[in-house]
This record gives structure tokens, sequence and C-alpha cells, in this order.
């Protein structure tokens, strides 16, 4: 890597976690396709073919839970992924940014402990609107060091 990025501290705890959530967002993709094969539950009919005949090319409950997983992730962590990249350029307190990319972190790995778990409400939502505080602020503080150019 350019040493111009090493030297941005904030850039780089915004590379780190946004990485472990890709990692994260993998594991689901994994658990699905496991899930897939023990439910005996394929989306594609070559998938069934190879796996015991079409009648098991449906929809389970368990695998559609997994999805729902997979796509609120894709819902939330591809646009805090655009905000963390350029709130980073706006030269916040590391400090500051790190606890951001934390708070987003943990809300999300939480979220999906307790999608896949099924852990009791409100745990999910709670973890989600927790997830969500930092990606409003960093909304927020990008629209504030933007409107003088609009």
């Amino acid at each position: 890597s350019s040493p111009k990025m090493m030297e941005n501290k904030v850039f780089l705890s915004f590379t780190f976690y946004s990485t472990i959530l890709i990692l994260k967002m993998y594991v689901v993709a994994i658990i699905t396709g496991q899930v897939r094969l023990r439910k005996k539950a394929f989306a594609n009919p070559e998938d069934a073919l190879r796996n015991g005949g079409l009648q098991f090319c449906r929809e389970d409950p368990d695998v559609e839970r997994c999805r729902r997983a997979h796509r609120n992730d894709m819902e939330n962590i591809f646009p805090f992924l655009f905000l963390g990249a350029i709130y980073s350029m706006l030269d916040p307190s590391p400090t500051v940014a790190r606890i951001h990319f934390f708070i987003f972190c943990v809300g999300r790995i939480v979220h999906t402990i307790a999608y896949l778990l099924q852990l009791k409400a409100p745990t999910r939502s709670v973890a989600y609107s927790v997830a969500q505080l930092p990606c409003f602020s960093m909304a927020l503080q990008i629209l504030l060091a933007t409107t003088p150019y609009w």
C-alpha cells in the first residue's frame, strides 16, 4: 500500500473495520450454503438434481432467515462503506472516527448473531439501531462539510 494511505490513521481504521464486516458477510454466505445443503433446499434446479432431485428445488424457513440476514447486511454495510470512506477524508479525530467504526462493526456483528440464532426481540432491532447511529452521524458530518459546495 502507498505510504500516503499508511499516514491516514482514520482511513486505516475504516479499512480494518470494513474488512472485518466484509469477512462477516462471507461467513453468512457460507452459512447459507451449509444450511441449504443440510436442509436440502436449493435455489437452482441443477443444484437440487445434484443433491437428490428436483423436489429439493424449494424454499426453507432457515435458508430464508440466512438470506434475510445477508440482505440486511447489504442494505446497511454497503452504505457504511461509502459513508466511512468519505468521512475518512474529512480529517475527523482518529479516536472519534474509530468509535464510529467500532460501534457500527459491533452492532452489525450482534445483529447477525441475533438474526441467525433467533435471539429474542428486541436484541436484533436494538443492534440494528445502534449501528445506524454512527452512519447518521457520518452522513450529517459529510453534508455539513459539503453544503458550501452545493
